[in-house]
């Protein structure tokens, strides 16, 4: 009666387990499940690892609701060569100046593949059963399906969504893909065991049993997500995470590639933290007119309905014109503060003054009723019901009587000048984030290939990163890559020495009874985040943040324990976020600029953006020594790569 349960599962500590691979994969999430697949199919032995069951993980293991850039289907009216002209320095999908062009020309190109790859596979992306006959934005001949802008039709709504991730398992498991479920990976084995040597490999330990795996491979692609939950954390605040990525995402493929000599990029990007739980509702859970709700019609408390203007100001008077592109406009996107050139349809842009004066009467009020029903099922049902976590609201919220042909849902209340962008993206004070597409990570060259021999990127592992269709692709292009690569090479030896030393760092916190639990060392090194990596930033609080993490490494860290191998996962993970800390500080100082582009505020160097730092800033480690270098944002168009996109797709992508 009473006390802890016992542990589930037999522990045992240090036993090896040795696996080889013509394609290592680390991560198996979208981007490793359809590097694994793609890889499978040209015959190579295929390996897959991940720290949770690959049949759901990953930020897109929870589902999808459209699928971006997908120019190359059949009722696209804009070319890859377009939307990387309209696109290059002013959407989502680039951030800027500072976005990277190889994945999102990569994108543009195989989006469309990469989806009827999975329908494929057995999900369902068209209306097949013509639920939505004669809706807008279903083209009658293909029974496709298409999201926000109804003339250019570059997004695609993805039908059956919410089953993606178990489409690919199946797949994988048809080919013959090896798959560990439960396994996290700790380092990367190099020739030699040095740092900058070719990859040849990794190692990791199971958070169930706690044995030890050592990876063999001729090329390994590393997909293991973003750097995620750096500055927030707390037991208290439920599900205070991004609420599109997946949990486990935290920071392990950025603290392995850093120690084993990978070059960084973008790391010091900063962007307002969406989340949910909290001080915030969930996100897609309250009434409003953006991403996956667009374009609902949104009402006051008093009923009184909210116009919408196109990109010109100009007053649309229909539902209909809310998903058109303005005259003369090539194509938009749905997001906010977008250049003039690709500005969808939004609220008159004036409605928090016109709160203020008492035009508009709080709280707001999403009014799915009013819509069209095609529009309707397609906000409450296909989009909501597929977006990754949303299914949980729209499961939840149908259990519990939501009606969207009879009831509205309340935007929640936020200071009116932060009003109708991102409304449902609560944050908490001056956390800053990396959690999404677009921020920190690897940098790599058009063969997605890293500066490390043997190793290659993709997904959101990749610095600029994109979603769930920038995943996919970039997966399947990177296969291609590695396997070419896999071919023309010999084994190399791992070095034991460079085995043993990792043994002895991950099984150091079950040598230990007592000390630091990981709950407290992870909210120890938020804190540091948010104290001396916030929103704004100079050297030395910077620096008085780096000695912090010094402090804590020396201290706390080496006296963390673990009482279960599930424990020793947390405690690693925690040693991970220590280092891509240290990293984001390290980023952080190196840039002596301001910029708005990158959501970057030096109070010591507060000129925005000069052109003298409109640049990638670089770090890697060589020899225990960090070394800085850096880029032209555009250096995939510079020699020795040729100058136009299509030209170096053509050259670099590879039967």
């Amino acid at each position: 009666m009473g006390g802890a349960a016992e542990y589930p599962y037999p522990v045992v500590y240090g036993k090896e387990n040795d696996v080889e691979a013509d394609v290592l994969i680390l991560g198996g999430g979208v981007a490793g499940c359809h590097a694994a697949v793609s890889a499978a199919k040209r015959g190579a032995r295929v390996v897959v690892v991940d720290k949770g069951p690959v049949i759901r993980s990953g930020s897109g293991g929870a589902g999808v609701d459209h699928w971006h850039g997908a120019c190359t289907n059949p009722c696209s009216t804009v070319s890859p060569e377009e939307m990387i002209e309209m696109t290059l320095y002013g959407d989502y999908l680039l951030h800027w100046e500072f976005g990277n062009g190889i994945t999102s020309y990569i994108l543009f190109k195989e989006s469309y593949d990469a989806l009827l790859d999975v329908e494929e596979w057995g999900v369902k992306v068209r209306d097949v059963d013509d639920e939505f006959k004669g809706a807008e934005f279903r083209d009658e001949k293909t029974k496709l399906m298409f999201a926000y802008d109804y003339d250019a039709r570059h997004c695609i709504r993805v039908n059956g969504g919410a089953g993606i991730k178990v489409a690919y398992y199946n797949e994988m498991k048809r080919l013959g893909v090896q798959i560990h479920d439960f396994v996290t990976v700790t380092s990367l084995l190099t020739e030699g065991g040095r740092q900058g040597g070719r990859v040849i490999g990794a190692t990791g330990v199971s958070v169930r049993t706690g044995e030890f795996y050592i990876f063999k491979a001729k090329a390994t692609i590393l997909t293991t997500g973003v750097t995620a939950g750096m500055w927030i954390f707390s037991t208290e605040l439920n599900g205070a995470a991004s609420s599109h990525g997946d949990p486990n995402d935290t920071a392990d493929g950025t603290a392995m590639a850093w120690q084993a000599g990978v070059e960084l990029t973008l790391m010091e990007k900063a962007s307002p933290m969406p989340v949910s739980g909290g001080f915030a509702y969930p996100m897609y859970g309250t009434g409003n007119a953006h991403n996956t709700w667009y374009a609902c019609t949104m009402v006051d408390a008093n009923g009184k309905e909210i116009p919408w203007v196109d990109r010109d100001g100009r007053l649309l008077t229909t539902v209909s014109e809310r998903y058109h592109d303005a005259p003369g406009q090539k194509a938009f996107f749905n997001g906010p503060d977008l250049p003039y050139e690709i500005r969808s349809p939004r609220l008159i842009p004036d409605l928090p003054e016109r709160i203020k004066r008492g035009e508009y009467v709080l709280p707001l009020y999403a009014d799915l009723p009013s819509m069209p029903p095609h529009e309707r099922r397609a906000i409450w049902g296909l989009m909501v019901g597929h977006e990754g976590k949303s299914h949980i609201i729209y499961t939840t919220y149908g259990k519990a009587g939501f009606d969207p042909d009879k009831d509205m849902l309340q935007t929640n209340v936020m200071p009116p000048d932060r009003y109708f962008f991102y409304p449902y993206w609560n944050t908490m004070g001056p956390r800053q984030w990396r959690e999404g597409p677009g921020g920190g990570g690897v940098f790599f060259d058009w063969d997605l290939k890293t500066n490390l021999e043997g190793l290659y990127v993709a997904g959101t592992a990749g610095y600029a990163g994109g979603n769930h269709a920038g995943s996919a692709s970039t997966g399947r292009y990177a296969a291609r890559k590695a396997v070419a690569y896999a071919d023309t090479i010999e084994w190399l030896p791992v070095s034991r020495e460079q085995i043993e030393r990792e043994k002895a760092r991950v099984y150091a916190p079950v040598t230990r009874s007592e000390g630091i639990g990981w709950k407290e060392l992870r909210a120890g090194l938020a804190r540091i985040m948010q104290d001396y990596c916030g929103e704004y930033k100079n050297e030395e609080t910077l620096g008085m943040g780096l000695q912090w993490l010094d402090s804590i490494r020396e201290s706390e860290a080496a006296r963390a324990y673990a009482r279960n191998p599930h424990e020793l996962a947390r405690v690693l993970e925690c040693y991970s976020r220590l280092t891509a800390a240290e990293v984001i500080l390290r980023a952080s100082l190196e840039r002596k600029a301001s910029s708005k582009a990158l959501g970057f505020n030096r109070l010591d160097y507060p000129q925005m953006d000069p052109p003298e730092w409109t640049k990638l800033v670089t770090l890697r480690l060589e020899e225990g020594e960090m070394k800085v270098g850096e880029h032209p944002v555009d250096y995939y168009l510079k020699a020795p790569y040729a100058s136009s996109f299509e030209d170096n797709y053509r050259e670099h992508c590879g039967p």
